[in-house]
This record gives C-alpha cells, structure tokens and sequence, in this order.
C-alpha cells in the first residue's frame, strides 16, 4: 500500500506526537508499505530548530521512508498568536511538496493532527488522486485552546465560532477519523463523525523494553544524575508548557520539603525557565531539573522513580491524553496524575482501581496527598503493567490499526472495525 503521513511533528523528536508518528512510520515500511512523510524540521519540545536542520528551507531526505521537511516559524515563547503564526506556516509551506506527491497517487493519506490547518490541503490531494482519507486526532487543537480560554470568549465568541466551524467542516469531510481515547471518540461523535468511520488508535508503548530493566543500568543513570540512593525520586518527565500546570509541582516541593524526597524534572519546553526561576527564589534544594534524556535511557529512568507524575490543567484534561503515561505504566510505575473523575483519565482510574493515584487537579494540597499515597504503594505496580501488555502493547495496537485502515470501504456501504467494536465508550467498562 501506498502510504502518505502528513504532520507537523516527526522524528527525531523523542517526546509526544513526533516519537508516535515516526515509530509508526518505520513499522509501516517494515511491513513493506511504500511511505512518504511530509512534515517540518524537529523542534519539539525545545521550540528551537533542531541541530543540523534549518527552519527556512526545504528538504528531502531518504531512508526506510521518503521525508520531506518543510520550513516553519518556530516561536521561542509560544503564545497564542504565535501558535498560530506556527501552524499556519508549516500548513502553506508543505502544501508544495504535498501536491507533488498526485503523480506518485498514494492510497492512504493519513492526516495528523495538530495541525488541522493542514485537512483542507490532504482533501485536496485525495480528490485529485482518489485515495482514503484518514484524520488521526492526537490532540483536539480547539477544544484545548478553548479550555485553556485561549480563543477569549470561547466557544461563544467569533474566533471560538470560527475554529468550530473549521474543525467540524474538516472532520465531516474525511473517510475515516482516528484518535487515542475513549472519551476523544465520544467527542468526535459529539462533533457528528459517524460511528463507522471512528477508528480507535491508541498511543502505544513498547511493552517489552519497559518490562526487564537492568538494575546495572538504573543505578549508572542515577549516578550520573547525582541523585542520592536515600531519596525517594518524584519524577515528571515529558513537555514542560502550558498545558500541564507544572507551578503546581514547585509548589508541592516547598510543602514537602523536609521529606526524604526528592523531585526530579527532565524535560524541555517553554515553561522551564519559569518553573527554574521559581525553584531558585524559594531555595528549594529538594527540587533538580534535567535536559530530556535519550530514549535508550527511558527505561532506567522510569525504573528509578518511585513516584511519576502526570500534571494537567482543568479543562486540558479531557482534550489531551498524555502519552508520557503509556511508558509509566509498561514500567510497572506508580502514577499521581491529577484529572476529574470524569475525564478520560479519571475513567480510567475509576475502571482499574490501583492502576494511578488520581487527584484534584489545579490543588496543591490534592497533588502532595497523591504523592503520599503513591509512595506508599509497592513499587512495581501490576496492575498498571498488567493494562499496558493487554491494551498498549506496540505490535498489536499498529496490526489493528492497518487491518481497519485496509478493510476501509470506498463506497463508504461497509463500516470499519469502527471504536464502537472495541471500546465500550456508552459506559465505564475497562475497555479503555
């Protein structure tokens, strides 16, 4: 099969939708699918251009999949407006090498989003070539920006008005649209897509890496990260922006700091000096903070934790599953994640009692009980590991993902192995 990928985050980016879509792509082309890439230059989380790349040119690139690299504005504070420049840019700059790609005629485009200011340009390409389209939502762009009261008045002002529109115009106009959750498929139906064409595709982990860490291998990081063996390690590890509300940490640091614990954050993003400068004023020596490691040095990482954390805003919660929490439990670890109890991640507590220690969001004092609590638990957590070999183990959730996308019908009369099939999205079964 013909496979076109069209996204604005890739390889070698090592967090988030990026390390999705390029693990992905590599397993699509060791199927033996013929794959094509068009996205921008690495940037995430970092918000800087990575080394060896520019942000101004075009470029090819060749390898198990053909990649197209196409040129951004990368803000080194993200605001809202800037976001938008951001977005806008990679959507035009790519659009060239998109319809290039009509005399190569893919049979698959496969959109992800964000962006989806890149939809109207892969429905364009799909009319002139006659390939499926699929939107794969890894992130509700509008409704994180209108929780987080990014669009002014929200869904009731003219820009709320505007995205809404926008968004529903290109959801409806697609053959099939995927996404990662339980509760983003019940939004996507609350944005009118059919029940047929949902396809459930959650994010992965690669179980087996997680499984069996080298004991050798954990105290070497711990060494070279000067951490001492007598502190219990609290560690966030992931994007340090907006989204996640991370003061919070700091704050819980200070209320807790004569405890024998220590508070590890590894990671990049546009909220780190803030979160630095904030530590510093309080003299917090119980807090320690990390560029993003390798990914070969993830499983020691996650291994040396005694409690993770996984820190969301109110109103994020719902629209974003972190995919930093799909590697936590494969780890077997301990998670504090702070979500109402509705929310995807609130479900999925509630439906595996043990799996997380969930917490009010936006509390201090719900955050530093949470810790409490999850330092209590044993540290290798099966019932987390347990969820993570049954429902996110990489081969198997990439081998559903091609058979639905394979047995998608032109005609649209046969329905997909739609998410209704495998997830139990009416009520609170453990089918998340």
């Amino acid at each position: 099969m013909k496979i076109l990928v069209y996204g604005i985050n890739y390889s070698p980016e090592l967090t988030g939708i990026g390390k999705y879509t390029g693990e992905m792509v590599e397993w699509m082309a060791q199927q033996g699918h013929d794959v094509r890439v068009i996205t921008a230059p690495p940037y995430y989380p970092e918000w800087q251009t990575g080394e060896g790349y520019s942000a101004w040119r075009w470029r090819r690139e060749t390898g198990a999949a053909t990649v197209w690299r196409c040129p951004l504005y990368v803000p080194k504070q993200p605001s809202t407006v800037k976001r938008l420049i951001h977005l806008t840019s990679f959507a035009v700059s790519s659009f060239f090498p998109l319809m290039a790609q009509r005399r190569w005629k893919p049979d698959r485009i496969i959109g992800v989003v964000p962006t989806l200011f890149c939809t109207p340009g892969m429905r364009l390409l799909a009319k002139l070539t006659g390939a499926r389209t699929l939107v794969h939502i890894q992130d509700y762009e509008v409704d994180a920006m209108l929780g987080l009261g990014m669009a002014g008045k929200g869904k009731g002002g003219m820009v709320g008005k505007l995205a809404t529109a926008f968004e529903r115009r290109n959801l409806l106009n697609v053959d099939n649209v995927s996404t990662i959750s339980r509760s983003m498929i019940n939004k996507a139906r609350e944005k009118g897509v059919a029940a047929q064409r949902l396809i459930f595709f959650p994010n992965w982990s690669e179980v087996a890496r997680f499984r069996e860490v080298d004991a050798a291998k954990v105290a070497a990081l711990r060494a070279q990260l000067g951490l001492p063996e007598e502190k219990k390690i609290v560690l966030y590890s992931g994007n340090i922006g907006e989204k996640q509300g991370l003061e919070n940490v700091i704050a819980a640091a200070a209320e807790l700091r004569d405890k024998p614990w220590l508070f590890v954050i590894v990671g990049q993003g546009g909220g780190k000096a803030r979160l630095e400068k904030k530590a510093r004023q309080l003299g917090l020596e119980n807090v320690k903070f990390f560029p993003l490691q390798p990914y070969d040095a993830l499983p020691a990482l996650l291994s040396m934790a005694d409690c993770h954390l996984v820190i969301q805003k109110r109103g994020a919660a719902d629209a974003v599953l972190p995919s930093k929490l799909t590697n936590i439990l494969a780890a077997g670890g301990n998670a504090v994640i702070t979500a109402e109890a509705t929310t995807e991640l609130g479900q999925l507590c509630l439906a595996s009692p043990g799996i997380a220690v969930c917490v009010e969001p936006e509390s201090v004092a719900a955050l530093t009980s949470g810790i409490a609590q999850a330092l209590l638990m044993p540290k290798n957590n099966a019932v987390a590991r347990e969820y993570a070999e049954r429902m996110l183990d990489k081969e198997s959730v990439l081998t559903q993902f091609m058979a639905d996308i394979s047995r998608s019908d032109p005609t649209g009369a046969a329905p997909v192995t739609s998410a209704s099939e495998r997830l139990n999205y009416e009520g609170n079964g453990d089918k998340s």
